[in-house]
């Protein structure tokens, strides 16, 4: 920031909401009044033409109304606007608009006034030209070395320089090989038209080659450019400068040697005009416009150069002479004389924001204001100081390392979900086969304590569930204010979903401008999936649920689902999901139990889960706090290892296809060089075939691009039924085990990495990579096992074998009395838990799993490792992959168990490239079980 701001002369905000660009400003005595002084012209996107005869006023005065010479609202927006001799038979000033599909060209002339109100101004149009192409900016000069007046060049959007001879149309001209219209700039010296094309290329067009070039309305038509006596539209000069231009401006002052100014987006060049560079200057900031102008020293030239951090720089040649500080981002800088004032830098900004200033030196610093001096309290300050100390002990005393959340928010998000569906379904584009799609309605509140700047909301929810709106963006959140938007939740995929659940996220800026996040959660009701049916008797899976509890009626816990006049005899209930599937719940009279049955194992999930969910907040409600879920059954792991190979199956399908498809693309693009190469061939050939053979590879990439689409669809339906499958293994593991909840937390982390399956990280990997980490930590059994190294990169493996070995070996451990830690010392802890339970792995197990699939990497034993030197670059690629499998396998977990992940992680990556160093090794481990005792501990001060 500069120490010296400019001093604002002049200045006002112009009309409400308008919009400038770099053409839209313009200064000169467009009303001929013989007085050199300057006018201020400024048109806007919304039409509006402004003429301003500024006048100095006094700091803190606002601008007076006789200062606006005149304001007239044009119909269309403003592109450009000029001032030059534009009628024939006068050298008057006059005034060129430029619009979108219009050229206007005024007179501007004032009315002397006899009364108080001042002069009268108003324009006269003196000529109009319609346009047959959408214009984008315009240049005007004494085309051709013509004496007394000034001709005008449009370039179109589409390339086309159209010349206009005053009241007439000259002629048009495309530019070769043009693609986006740049900056159009006119040099008398040399009689050309200076621009940069999309190439980042500064080209030169002789007036002359324009003039006895080939019509542009014959472009298009072959043969009548064959016959035309027109030459080809050639290049006079071209200059790579590598980067696209903001502007271009041609200047000759005292008769010297024109100079061609261009700048880019970091850089700024000064050619001569043979386009060779005389000059550049490397800009370190991203500039916004400039304008050249005459310098006091023989043989320079200044330039104000504007930049986008609110800086004008001053520039004589290359070098730095001055910079100062704006008061916005400028658009347009121009140079005028107003009222024996030589120099008054003119801005305008995008919004409007017109200023006169000049360059002074009185810097506007900050003078702390005087203090009165008291004498010292000792007694109150020590007092003020225990209360401080007293509220940060209280602020301090938490149960986690982290701080708590603020118990009361500055911006509070709550969605209420609706307890009924929708009498009118809000579902759109849905490709569920059912007849008609429920939606259910989810009412979203924000209330904000403080001033919440910038608010935005995002509605998550999981495929196959949409919303009918999920961005929404709010205006400033008033102090104690709130807002509320409703949104429709629906199926949208023909799969049932693998969690009923969704998240609102509030992101916003509090008044120190400083970013803030909050969300809160909402369950979705069971019937937007599925509606009740009659029960089926016979399943392919079924599971049983046993409780310690008597059985509850389905009345009371499913009272949706099941009709009221069946009473307390309601033991059996029946769920047709819109996907088609149909699950069966069933409860024991007898015993304890309840059983639930379907044909497919992913359905029983949902169904399992609401049941658990309704039964605990049943005996909840009854201040039943013994309640106990307990699962004494086998857990389905060849029905899961079906799932993981259907999905892993369509993984390898999808890289065939990416292959088949690159493979076709290249065969098509040959035929295409082959066949451009026949028809630019001046003798034809006979095509044999390669029409035929284009047109059949064409046929084949829309077949395989078709193909790897629906592949696609099916595998997101394989990782969702994959999803609700793990889901209902974990809870199952858990009921199994009786794990706890940060047990429960690890193993959801393990199985469930991902959100999202993609080619590059598929679940498969990455989930073999999690509990082979797990089996080597705390399920090891012996420090051999722990020595094992795991593969340094993550890819797809060949087959799933491996992983379902993994899996396997895993409920194996956890049936044997293993448990899950993340204590870095777990080997010893499983050695105490597991009383000669488990038994060592055989060597031959341990060799099986030596080689990865995919990977050249294999398993080395400790002793290996003690032997060998790793290499530093070996060493932080093994560290950054244990980075990566901690922080994906940990991701999930949540409270004190996910801040001993950290640590975990911190240790087992410092341990892992420190492992011949048996002093880090123990040092390591003291500190990680530091660290534990200190999680457990209530004074968290030694953080």
């Amino acid at each position: 920031m500069s120490l010296f701001k400019a001093r604002d002369w002049w200045s006002t905000i112009l009309g409400e909401k308008e919009e400038f660009d770099q053409g839209c400003l313009c200064v000169a005595d467009v009303d001929n009044s013989g007085s050199g002084q300057d006018k201020v012209i400024v048109g806007s996107y919304k039409g509006y033409l402004r003429i301003f005869n500024p006048h100095p006023v006094k700091p803190g005065d606002e601008v007076q109304p006789e200062d606006l010479l005149l304001e007239v609202q044009l119909r269309e927006p403003i592109l450009q606007v000029e001032v030059g001799k534009f009628v024939s038979g006068t050298e008057g000033l006059h005034l060129a608009v430029l619009h979108c599909r219009k050229l206007c060209v005024y007179a501007v002339s004032g009315t002397q006034g006899n009364v108080e109100h001042g002069n009268q101004y108003q324009i006269k149009l003196m000529y109009e030209h319609n346009l047959q192409r959408t214009a984008c900016n315009m240049t005007y000069g004494p085309f051709g070395g013509v004496k007394g007046r000034d001709l005008i060049c449009i370039q179109s959007m589409d390339g086309m320089l159209m010349l206009f001879e005053q009241e007439s149309y000259a002629f048009g001209r495309f530019l070769p090989g043009f693609l986006l219209p740049g900056p159009l700039a006119y040099s008398s010296r040399t009689d050309s038209f200076i621009t940069v094309s999309s190439c980042q290329q500064v080209e030169s067009y002789k007036y002359q080659v324009l003039a006895f070039a080939t019509d542009a309305d014959e472009r298009q038509d072959t043969e009548q450019r064959k016959l035309s006596s027109g030459k080809r539209l050639v290049v006079d000069w071209v200059l790579n400068i590598g980067e696209q231009a903001r502007d271009i401006c041609v200047v000759s002052f005292n008769q010297g040697v024109s100079s061609v100014f261009v700048l880019g987006e970091r850089n700024f060049f000064c050619l001569k005009d043979n386009g060779q560079i005389r000059f550049m200057k490397k800009l370190d900031y991203s500039p916004s416009c400039f304008i050249p102008y005459c310098s006091v020293q023989e043989g320079t030239i200044n330039t104000l150069i504007a930049n986008h951090s609110k800086m004008l720089n001053v520039y004589q040649d290359v070098t730095l002479k001055w910079a100062t500080q704006l008061p916005c981002i400028p658009v347009s800088v121009k140079v005028a004389n107003f009222q024996d004032l030589k120099g008054v830098i003119v801005t305008l900004s995008d919004d409007g924001h017109l200023q006169c200033s000049y360059l002074g030196t009185d810097p506007s610093l900050f003078q702390a204001p005087k203090v009165d001096s008291r004498e010292i309290n000792y007694e109150e300050m020590n007092a003020e100081m225990k209360e401080l100390q007293k509220i940060i002990r209280e602020a301090t005393k938490t149960q986690d390392i982290l701080p708590e959340s603020e118990k009361q928010r500055d911006v509070t998000v709550t969605a209420e979900v609706s307890p009924d569906l929708d009498e009118e379904s809000q579902a759109i584009d849905s490709d569920v086969k059912a007849g008609a799609v429920p939606s259910v309605t989810v009412k979203i509140t924000i209330q904000s304590r403080v001033t919440a700047q910038k608010p935005n909301m995002a509605v998550c929810v999981q495929a196959p569930l949409a919303v009918t709106c999920d961005q929404f963006v709010f205006d400033d959140l008033e102090p104690d204010s709130s807002e509320t938007v409703v949104v429709s939740v629906f199926l949208k995929e023909n799969c049932s979903p693998s969690e009923l659940e969704g998240t609102c996220i509030v992101s916003y800026n509090i008044p120190t401008g400083i970013p803030r996040v909050s969300q809160c959660n909402f369950s979705l009701p069971l019937k937007l999936v599925c509606f009740p049916v009659q029960p089926s008797k016979a399943a392919n899976h079924k599971l049983t649920i046993d409780t310690n509890k008597p059985p509850i009626s389905f009345v009371t816990i499913f009272p949706d689902f099941v009709d009221p006049s069946e009473g307390d005899q309601a033991n059996a209930l029946g769920f047709q999901f819109l996907t088609g599937s149909k699950t069966t719940l069933l409860a024991s009279k007898t015993s304890q139990r309840y059983r639930i049955q379907s044909d497919q194992l992913e359905d029983l999930w949902l169904v399992t889960k609401e049941l658990i969910c309704r039964l605990e907040e049943h005996f909840k409600k009854q201040n039943c706090k013994d309640f106990a879920c307990t699962f004494s059954g086998s857990i389905p792991l060849q029905e899961y290892f079906e799932l993981i190979d259907q999905h892993f199956e369509l993984r390898l399908n999808a890289e065939k296809y990416q292959e088949l498809l690159s493979e076709r693309a290249v065969q098509f693009r040959a035929i295409e060089r082959r066949l451009l190469t026949r028809f630019k061939d001046k003798t034809p050939a006979p095509l044999q075939h390669l029409d035929t053979l284009l047109e059949g590879t064409f046929r084949e990439v829309i077949a395989l691009a078709d193909a790897a689409e629906e592949n696609q669809a099916n595998m997101f339906q394989a990782f969702t039924k994959l999803k609700s499958a793990t889901h209902l293994v974990i809870m199952l593991i858990s009921l199994w085990q009786k794990l706890s909840t940060d047990q429960t937390a690890i193993l959801e982390a393990t199985l469930l990495p991902l959100a999202e399956d993609t080619q590059e990280l598929g679940w498969e990997e990455t989930v073999d990579a999690a509990v082979s980490y797990l089996l080597r930590t705390c399920l090891s059994k012996s420090s051999k096992e722990q020595a094992l190294n795991l593969s340094s990169q993550l890819s797809m493996p060949k087959d799933t074998s491996r992983l379902k070995k993994n899996i396997t070996l895993f409920c194996d451990r956890l049936a044997k009395g293993g448990r899950l830690s993340l204590s870095t010392d777990s080997a010893t802890q499983q050695a105490a838990v597991m009383p000669g339970g488990c038994a060592t792995i055989p060597e031959s197990d341990l060799e099986e799993r030596t080689i990865i699939p995919g990977s050249t990497a294999m398993f080395a034993s400790h002793e290996q490792t003690t032997k060998q030197k790793s290499k530093p670059g070996k060493k932080r690629k093994i560290m950054l992959f244990h980075l990566e499998v901690y922080s994906s396998s940990f991701q999930n977990a949540c409270g004190r168990m996910k801040q001993m992940a950290y640590i975990s992680v911190f240790v087992g990556i410092i341990s892992s490239i420190s492992c011949y160093n048996s002093t880090m090794c123990r040092i390591l481990s003291l500190f990680s079980l530091f660290c534990q005792e200190r999680l457990n501990c209530k004074d968290q001060s030694w953080n």
